[in-house]
């Protein structure tokens, strides 16, 4: 489902696949399958944000752990829109991001970001290099299946440094997703219903008095 969506939409956020057709009718193949994708898509984010004000599980890997999401308050949901790093700094906030760019197909670049931030507390040698070959398969080489979208020279270095493993293989490739999703994903985000919704404050009513 995810592979048909690169094919319909031209987008910041991934490669494009050069191998969709042209013309008028596949020209509106392809805006029908990214309308279609982005409803069902809106519809996931819009359940998440409307019934995680209780307890919920959030699956990380082949073993599921245990996570808590509470509402924020419109108030503390105002406080993302001030800089980029107090969303990630939410667990709440980057659990929307996240769910967010999914529906966006571009969760590769929050994913790496997260790797490459437990990748830099890694203190083991042997874990270290691991965790690059890991980051690198998944992410980085040609074909990858999370491949972020970075130049051919950022590449090549990376390559390069996963030779000798140190905890700054990735920093270059980190800062320039980084930057893409605070220049682009980000703002999208906070113009996003989903975070309009989460900045409202509840109206109060009031109940006629009887007479």
């Amino acid at each position: 489902m995810q592979s048909a969506m690169f094919l319909a939409v031209q987008h910041d956020c991934a490669p494009m696949d050069k191998s969709a057709g042209s013309g008028p009718k596949a020209e509106e193949k392809r805006e029908k399958m990214k309308r279609t994708i982005l409803k069902d898509w809106k519809t996931r984010l819009s359940y998440f944000l409307q019934n995680s004000s209780t307890p919920g599980k959030l699956k990380t890997g082949k073993k599921s752990k245990q996570q808590t999401f509470i509402k924020p308050s419109p108030e503390e949901a105002l406080l993302w829109s001030e800089a980029f790093d107090e969303l990630l700094a939410s667990k709440y906030g980057l659990a929307a991001f996240r769910a967010f760019l999914k529906s966006e197909f571009c969760e590769e670049n929050i994913e790496f970001w997260l790797a490459c931030e437990d990748f830099k507390k890694t203190k083991s040698p042997q874990k270290l290099s691991s965790k690059a070959r890991k980051i690198y398969t998944d992410f980085i080489e040609k074909e990858a299946p999370k491949e972020i979208n970075i130049d051919f020279q950022t590449k090549t270095l990376i390559a390069q440094n996963i030779q000798e493993v140190t905890s700054g293989c990735f920093t270059t490739a980190q800062k320039r997703v980084y930057s893409l999703m605070e220049n682009n994903s980000y703002p999208r985000f906070l113009e996003s219903e989903f975070y309009q919704e989460l900045c409202k404050k509840p109206q109060i009513t009031m109940e006629p008095h009887a007479t």
